[in-house]
């Protein structure tokens, strides 16, 4: 048998071979740790004794036989006669050869008592019999397991066998767990007696172990950084890596591969030797082992033995056995396939039961709480809940302590970055916690952070929340946030029913009257006060909500892609979608419709696939407005023609939605399914009680399909209603209004009706419905023989439409004018409505457009003459005097080959070709 690094120690038994041999006793106790060889040095003498001609007696003592009395002595005697051991007689002794004795016989007299000295004396004296004639080797693997009987017998021979030709090879643990101190002093009081020590091998001794067993390929540096110079786990190793070499041979040779394997792998030979080591250690060992092993960096001797439930004294004994046989390194494993190994071997009742005791140990210890919640996760996770814990669920820690821990483990990993195992952790919480009020916040918090990456997903946590609640009603503390999330998902009824019989509701304000009414200077504080968290997202919502039905839409936008820039920061694509939502609506608001539609699309893609919520509705209304808008109504009517689901349309975002489905309608020239989609918002609004015109304007979309279908009368009453509403002191709420009751209305009063509808459209920045006011005034100018005047207005509004990019509008306005050009590509021709031709004026039918181009300050001049104003006007916007003005226009003229301002085209270019810029 090849023994490496084994050397001195061999030529010592064989020195003590020679001695005993030559008449004298000799005792040899090898100690070592687990795996470090003792069995393969005890075979080894054997082996060389019985080729010198010596009686060899051996045997193995085990931890299941350490009870049986004599169990050792019997194994050593069972083949050798002559020999007279205790039976079940009233003597203590008896006649005869007994080594044959089958296992029942227990060896012990009928009273119990142990064998006497003559017992002792007998044993010892008929092994020094057998050393008349050769020399005798006793060879006891594994004596620390082994009886106390057995021991006592073997003392005694030490003791008394002097002079004659006898041998003790005894083999034990380093470090046993539980032997008897006296055996071992005694042994050592004697002359002949030498003590062996076995250790690991040391790295040149790894690398000549290697080179020995012919392993090519691993390094020896690797060898002993896996093993610790472990023989046995070396044997396992070089074994394992021969094994996966052949494999990966295998696979060259036309094998499929899927990836490098683990290596070692877990439940390989390297693992099976591990726990091999482990066990032959003791249970105290294997106890200390695994507490090791769920510590991890947070191990100490202390915290192992609270762990493992151990005396210090004891957990230092494992520790050093499992150091001994170089598994260890000062208290942490030497690579993660011995941790592995030995975690794996507890099994799921056994790990879940001290992954728990080590979190109560680094709780007790002020370890930080992801430390501790990273163990009760793991807990968690095993498939066997121990019984000990079910038993303890009522203790502290079992609920109030886990709940805390877990928590804080989430906030500080939301810190990080770490939704998602923010997430488990508070999951895991809720699955402990017992409290109502507690599990509400954990439900409220689920919601918040579910927020960041589906919105849909938060609202079903909120779902469930509100099941619960409402058979109760939450704490005060709860109302506040559970409210925002539903407002912030546009569940307005909800969250009135939430916080019913509050001082807000009973001076008849709903949740939605708070958000639309607050001030721009007092959303603005929030803005700019507030960073974005899971919090914060709902009151930021509302903010810019606020800021967006306020008579400043332009902060809505400024602040939105503030958050969304932010949101984009947190990789927080749930964020994304809400803020890129407002952005998109605020954009929308005033009249940018590519910006809007972009800015919506994007909010889209940031959702989830499968999700089904609310929310979706948002983003969504947006991108059918502005597809509408823009003529775009292949893609609105694939958005508009999916079936939803009812619930998605019961709250704002499905109201936004309806509102878009309807306009859309109406611009296929659909009015009464428009009319239907318009009501339907309305009858919503007023039954949730939260009808305003500035959140959403339903009246005046309906007069507008009202008016489509012939029935004036009803779109003006339309239109007087919301005139007559508080939220009228808005500009947009004003202006959409008074467009719709001068178009139902007395014509008369049409234009004076018109041009306020302008200015306060004007003043509220929506450009595309600005654009319509201006039209219709400009109309209805012609109409009253205003044709100059008329004109001019027509074409001031087909240029705010065109710089808007609402195609559809800019044809409605002057079918015969140039398509709208998006900056950067083609001109784009709006999609033929159902019914109804598009049109577009061909360029070469117009006047002057074959002409000469015009320089930039020709361009600019002729371009604001062409908007209507006048020479002094234009002097003072472009800082020129009136003659050089006058001048230019001139000049313009006489290049387009018109006569007047009324033939001015509105299509103008530069010399360079770069279109005109008002």
């Amino acid at each position: 048998m090849r023994l490496v690094g084994r050397t001195s120690v061999i030529g010592a038994l064989d020195e003590a071979l020679a001695d005993c041999a030559a008449g004298g006793s000799q005792a040899v106790l090898i100690e070592g740790a687990a795996g470090c060889g003792r069995s393969a040095l005890a075979d080894t003498v054997a082996e060389r004794a019985a080729a010198a001609g010596a009686l060899v007696l051996s045997a193995v003592a085990t931890v299941a036989e350490r009870q049986i009395p004599w169990g050792v002595l019997r194994q050593l005697v069972h083949r050798t006669p002559g020999f007279r051991l205790p039976d079940g007689g009233t003597g203590g002794s008896s006649s005869g050869n007994t080594a044959g004795n089958p296992a029942g016989n227990s060896g012990v007299n009928s009273g119990g008592e142990p064998s006497r000295v003559e017992d002792l004396r007998e044993f010892c004296d008929r092994v020094c019999e057998l050393g008349l004639d050769r020399p005798v080797l006793l060879c006891v693997d594994d004596v620390q397991h082994a009886d106390a009987e057995s021991l006592r017998h073997l003392q005694y021979l030490v003791r008394h066998a002097r002079g004659s030709r006898v041998l003790v090879v005894l083999t034990g643990s380093q470090h046993p767990p539980s032997q008897d101190p006296l055996f071992t002093t005694e042994l050592m009081r004697q002359p002949h007696f030498r003590r062996i020590r076995l250790s690991p091998l040391s790295p040149t001794e790894t690398a000549r172990f290697l080179e020995l067993d012919g392993c090519d390929g691993l390094t020896s540096d690797e060898a002993y950084r896996i093993s610790g110079g472990n023989p046995l786990l070396l044997r396992a190793l070089t074994t394992e890596y021969a094994d996966t070499a052949g494999d990966t041979a295998g696979d060259a040779h036309g094998e499929d591969t899927h990836g490098e394997a683990a290596f070692p792998a877990p439940g390989g030979p390297f693992a099976q030797a591990v726990v091999a080591c482990v066990h032959r250690a003791g249970p105290v060992t294997t106890a200390v082992a695994r507490a090791v092993a769920l510590l991890g960096d947070h191990a100490s001797p202390t915290r192992a033995a609270r762990t493992a439930e151990l005396t210090g004294a004891a957990a230092n004994r494992g520790l050093a056995a499992l150091r001994a046989a170089g598994l260890l390194d000062g208290v942490r494993f030497r690579h993660p396939a011995v941790r592995d190994a030995v975690l794996e071997e507890a099994g799921p009742a056994a790990r879940g039961r001290l992954l728990r005791q080590a979190a109560r140990v680094l709780h007790e210890d002020g370890v930080p709480a992801p430390a501790v919640a990273k163990l009760l996760l793991a807990a968690a996770s095993e498939d066997v809940v121990p019984a000990e814990d079910a038993a303890t669920a009522g203790e502290p820690w079992d609920v109030d302590v886990d709940v805390d821990v877990l928590r804080e483990a989430a906030e500080e990993s939301l810190a990080r970055g770490e939704a998602r195992p923010a997430t488990r952790l508070l999951e895991l919480a809720l699955e402990t916690g017992t409290d109502d009020q507690v599990r509400a916040a954990l439900r409220i918090r689920l919601a918040q952070i579910a927020s960041r990456f589906d919105p849909a997903a938060a609202e079903r946590r909120v779902d469930a929340l509100l099941e619960t609640v409402r058979s109760g009603r939450p704490a005060a503390e709860h109302e506040q946030p559970l409210a925002g999330l539903l407002l912030a998902q546009g569940r307005v009824s909800d969250a009135a029913e939430l916080i019913l019989g509050t001082g807000a509701d009973q001076a008849g304000a709903s949740p939605l009257d708070t958000m639309v009414d607050t001030a721009p200077g007092a959303a603005e504080r929030l803005l700019r006060s507030a960073r974005l968290t899971d919090a914060t997202l709902a009151p930021l919502a509302q903010a810019v909500t606020s800021l967006l039905c306020s008579e400043q839409p332009d902060l809505a936008v400024r602040w939105s892609r503030k958050l969304l820039d932010e949101a984009d920061r947190s990789r927080a694509p749930g964020w994304s979608a809400v803020f890129g939502t407002l952005h998109a609506e605020s954009l929308l608001r005033l009249g940018d419709l590519r910006g809007a539609h972009t800015r919506a699309t994007a909010a889209l893609a940031a959702l989830p696939a499968q999700g089904h919520g609310t929310f979706v509705c948002a983003p969504t209304a947006v991108v059918v407005r502005a597809c509408t808008e823009m003529g775009q109504y292949t893609e609105a009517s694939r958005l508009t023609g999916r079936q939803l689901p009812r619930r998605q349309l019961m709250s704002l975002h499905g109201l936004a939605y309806l509102r878009a489905r309807g306009l859309h309608h109406l611009a296929l020239h659909q009015p009464h399914a428009a009319l239907a989609d318009f009501l339907e918002v309305g009858r919503l609004m007023e039954s949730w009680g939260v009808d305003r015109p500035a959140f959403l304007p339903w009246r005046t979309d309906a007069a507008r399909a009202l008016l489509c279908l012939g029935e004036d009368h009803r779109a003006e009453q339309l239109a007087l209603r919301q005139l007559a509403m508080a939220d009228a002191r808005r500009p947009h709420v004003r202006g959409l209004a008074l467009r719709m009751r001068a178009l139902a209305g007395d014509a008369q009063q049409r234009p004076t009706v018109l041009a306020q509808a302008i200015d306060e459209l004007h003043r509220s920045g929506d450009r595309v419905e600005t654009a319509r006011a201006m039209a219709d005034l400009g109309r209805t100018l012609q109409a009253d023989g205003s044709s100059s005047k008329g004109c001019v207005m027509i074409r001031s509004a087909w240029q705010l439409a065109k710089d808007t990019g609402a195609a559809p509008l800019c044809q409605e306005i002057l079918p015969d004018a140039p398509l709208v050009t998006a900056p950067g590509t083609a001109p784009a021709r709006a999609e033929s409505r159902p019914g109804r031709a598009g049109k577009a004026g061909a360029e070469k039918d117009r006047p002057g457009t074959s002409a000469a181009r015009l320089s930039g300050s020709e361009q600019r001049v002729a371009t604001l003459a062409a908007q209507g104003l006048t020479n002094r006007e234009i002097s003072a916007r472009l800082f020129l005097t009136v003659s050089t003005v006058e001048q230019h226009l001139t000049r313009v003229y006489r290049k387009l080959r018109i006569t007047s301002r009324g033939d001015l085209p509105l299509d103008l270019e530069r010399a360079d070709g770069a279109p005109v810029r008002a």
